[in-house]
């Protein structure tokens, strides 16, 4: 049986009912949580978590392979988007104080399904996945987590779990930032001049392996030791932004149809003058002032304020040389991920991981993604079976070649 989703077409399990709850589960699980907002400090182990189980027919429970990090959360570590998120994950929390915590981060999640919800379809126990779980659920470092079966897909087949997890997060951002706000896709990017700020990191990895795959011609910005890491996942040009003026190698260039700012600050304004004028171009950031906003300011002046400087934005650049201004936001897709499994098993897309940390030093994973200078992703192992330990081709950013150490 197949089904329309907005990503396409997806086969579904025609047998319904099919997930039933196994005779016996734990009640509790191992994971890193945070009791308060902080610095590293705030991580703690814990083994008295209360197993995530499935209360939706549409959920499917994940028993968790491995997880990866995002700068995001660090920034959910430090209490980024806590008025928001919280009141996202339960609407009544408005009208009280309780606490949000013991809170799990981690947003990215490979895995097996192990149980599912008397409605769900499209999976069964023993199905491998894999995931980016909503900033607003509880995430993934941990031995469970439980999702709708909308946001899981299933895992690439010639990837391993510790692979895998490296990629779902920043597809779905980049699919988002890039289809939904920027405009492009399979069939209207062939040579489209796009270009990506800030391009050695998951989602600037990402981008350039999907863009290259439509056909778009790809400008990098990134500094001179991660030059052969882009060029290598099909980057065209690469700008350099440690050897003198940005805007001045930038500038020298013919002008761009998309820009993806994964920088903002001074880059969001010198990147106006590189689009094409009056030519339908778009300029998308992932550097948004929204949940800073409601941090700050609270939800509702917070919203106001983040659509106004939008909207002010969005007017201005239109009116002034016919560029379209627009913000890049996350937005959990299964389906998407669905189409990036079959591209990654054609081998369109590689995983690209920098650095991988055992479930016992999750702190020294933070640390290692907070020092900055990203070469890809930083993947936690959460769970080991040794047939996954297997030759599997990996783009590894240490040395900008294909490792089969795994």
């Amino acid at each position: 049986v197949r089904i329309c989703t907005r990503a396409g077409w997806r086969s579904v399990c025609s047998r319904r009912n099919v997930c039933s709850s196994p005779s016996r589960l734990q009640s509790c699980m191992s994971a890193w949580v945070i009791d308060q907002y902080g610095t590293n400090e705030v991580l703690k182990y814990s083994e008295d978590i209360n197993v995530p189980t499935v209360h939706s027919p549409s959920e499917v429970m994940i028993k968790v392979h491995a997880a990866s990090l995002n700068p995001l959360d660090i920034s959910m570590r430090g209490g980024y988007g806590a008025k928001l998120l919280k009141l996202r994950r339960d609407p009544m929390s408005v009208m009280d104080n309780d606490s949000e915590f013991p809170l799990i981060l981690g947003r990215d999640v490979s895995g097996v399904v192990v149980d599912c919800g008397s409605e769900v379809t499209h999976f069964v126990p023993g199905d491998e996945v894999w995931a980016a779980v909503p900033p607003w659920k509880q995430g993934s470092l941990a031995e469970f987590v439980t999702l709708t079966e909308y946001e899981v897909s299933h895992k690439p087949k010639l990837l391993s779990h510790t692979e895998a997890a490296s990629i779902p997060y920043v597809a779905n951002t980049a699919l988002s930032a890039l289809v939904n706000a920027g405009g492009l896709c399979r069939d209207s990017s062939s040579n489209k001049r796009v270009l990506i700020t800030g391009g050695s990191g998951g989602v600037g990895t990402f981008s350039i392996q999907l863009l290259k795959a439509w056909g778009a011609h790809v400008t990098v910005t990134c500094s001179q030791n991660a030059e052969g890491l882009v060029r290598g996942l099909g980057a065209d040009e690469v700008v350099d932004y440690t050897a003198g003026d940005v805007a001045e190698q930038l500038e020298m260039m013919e002008k761009f149809d998309v820009i993806l700012d994964n920088v903002g600050g001074e880059m969001e304004q010198l990147a106006m003058g590189m689009l094409k004028p009056w030519s339908g171009a778009k300029y998308v950031t992932l550097v948004t002032p929204f949940l800073l906003n409601t941090d700050s300011m609270g939800l509702l002046d917070g919203t106001f304020h983040a659509g106004f400087t939008l909207h002010s934005k969005a007017i201005q650049n239109l009116i002034s040389s016919g560029v379209f201004y627009r913000w890049g936001f996350y937005a959990p897709d299964g389906p998407a991920l669905d189409e990036v499994s079959s591209m990654v098993d054609a081998g369109k897309i590689l995983p690209v991981v920098e650095a991988q940390f055992p479930f016992t030093q999750v702190p020294q994973a933070f640390q290692k993604l907070e020092d900055g200078h990203a070469r890809g992703k930083t993947v936690v192992r959460v769970t080991v079976l040794f047939k996954e330990i297997r030759g599997a081709a990996v783009l590894c950013a240490a040395d900008y070649k294909r490792d089969l150490s795994f």
